[in-house]
């Protein structure tokens, strides 16, 4: 069996945001933006892993349509975290790289699955 792409690339990502929020906390004493990315950041790891279970292929869209809509987010708090001083430009752009392409992997299979709903 191939291994799940968007899964093991989100649950990366929620992992890295997880230890980012430590460091944020414990270095820069910032608790606020941190805990918006650690909540964004993480859930769409979480609605990857709700989406295995779907009932039908439209809640298995309407699933993942919510974790891209975390990844957006989450890239706003990136932005911001980053614009403020907290990230510097080799965090930002390591966590920003990954977002992206966690993006247009959840792009691709929403739309891919709504082709495949059209054939029918």
């Amino acid at each position: 069996m191939s291994e799940n792409i968007i899964k093991s690339k989100s649950f990366s990502f929620a992992l890295r945001v997880v230890k980012l929020y430590q460091f944020l906390n414990q270095d820069k004493k910032e608790y606020v933006l941190s805990k918006q990315l650690l909540r964004s950041g993480t859930s769409i790891g979480a609605m990857v892993r709700e989406s295995e279970q779907a009932e039908s292929r439209l809640d298995f869209i309407h699933k993942l349509a919510i974790a891209q809509k975390e990844a957006n987010e989450s890239d706003y708090w990136l932005e911001l975290l980053y614009q403020s001083d907290y990230l510097n430009v080799t965090q930002f752009q390591s966590l920003k790289s990954d977002i992206i392409e966690i993006n247009k992997i959840l792009a691709s299979i929403i739309i891919t699955t709504k082709q495949k709903i059209g054939k029918k």
